[in-house]
């Protein structure tokens, strides 16, 4: 099946255009979506199938869950009161907190570990996607170092690189080139395990 690029408009989402991306997400597809740093690729929790093209597709251990807000955090990993108020200061942004995650988390997701990145992105195409599928998205960043930029922030330039892993590349316009900051919330202490484009709050 070829790929589709669909542009739609962070400042006005089409929903027809949001409903024809869900569509491939659960049809156990993975699609490239924009986030408030850089492109990423994602497919549903809920389909063992989307993500094993996933994990074929980036070779990794550690994914990210997407969500449209905060309460839906909550039902996949523990979050206690005063980590409630550093994700409700920061969120939506630029920055993935890494939290203990709970028995909903697809053991796939987590592999070995107990812990799971969470974002809710300041970018109302990926939240839109997200509240549409009623399901976090799967999710991992699709920037390589080794690439020129173009190829990490131009759609029709991703399409040509990925498109063939993927049903839909979303073309939200051009993307960052600076990622999220990673925070991880583990008993009691904050630590900021890298820098990025979110300055904590």
């Amino acid at each position: 099946m070829p790929v589709m690029l669909t542009r739609i408009y962070e400042d006005n989402p089409s929903e027809k255009a949001l409903r024809g991306v869900v569509n491939e997400l659960e049809n156990d597809n993975c699609i490239v979506y924009p986030t408030d740093s850089v492109y990423a690729v994602g497919c549903s929790a809920r389909s063992a199938k989307a993500l094993d093209k996933l994990r074929r597709m980036k070779d990794k251990e550690f994914f990210t869950l997407v969500f449209s807000d905060i309460s839906q955090i909550a039902e996949y990993c523990r979050v206690d009161n005063a980590t409630f108020k550093i994700l409700k200061r920061n969120l939506p942004g630029a920055v993935t907190f890494i939290l203990p995650a709970s028995s909903r988390v697809p053991h796939k997701a987590v592999g070995r570990r107990k812990t799971i990145g969470v974002r809710i992105p300041d970018n109302a195409i990926a939240r839109g996607i997200v509240e549409m599928l009623g399901e976090p998205l799967i999710s991992t960043s699709l920037f390589d170092e080794g690439l020129e930029v173009e190829y990490n922030t131009d759609p029709s330039l991703i399409e040509e690189r990925v498109g063939r892993d993927v049903a839909v590349v979303v073309d939200g316009g051009m993307g960052g080139v600076e990622p999220s900051t990673v925070v991880e919330i583990a008993g009691g202490e904050v630590e900021i395990l890298r820098e990025g484009k979110h300055e904590l709050l």
